[in-house]
């Protein structure tokens, strides 16, 4: 179930991107630098690609948020500092003890 979730997200990120770069370039980030007749318009609000960006990028997190809740169970509550084992190495000479 896990790879179906993530084949699925791969796709939507592709598609995600494609669509966003498919998008006239209005100029001005968010809306910024254009002036507020066109900011609030309905042609701009209501295309077809900024509602098709917005679902797939709705999908998109879900999937997401569903992989990471999916995946909680492989993680250990372990710290990595905790997990490094010292490996002695034969090629090191020993240090003898003091008695």
């Amino acid at each position: 179930m896990e790879n179906i979730i993530l084949v699925i997200n791969v796709i939507l990120a592709i598609i995600l991107v494609v669509v966003i770069l498919l998008q006239k370039s209005e100029g001005g980030a968010l809306g910024l630098g254009a002036s507020q007749d066109s900011f609030v318009s309905s042609r701009s609000a209501g295309s077809f690609l900024t509602k098709a960006t917005a679902i797939i990028a709705t999908l998109f997190i879900i999937t997401s948020i569903s992989l990471t809740i999916m995946s909680k169970d492989n993680f250990s509550s372990r710290s990595v500092l905790e997990q490094v084992d010292e490996t002695e190495d034969a090629s090191e000479p020993k240090i003898p003890k003091s008695e």
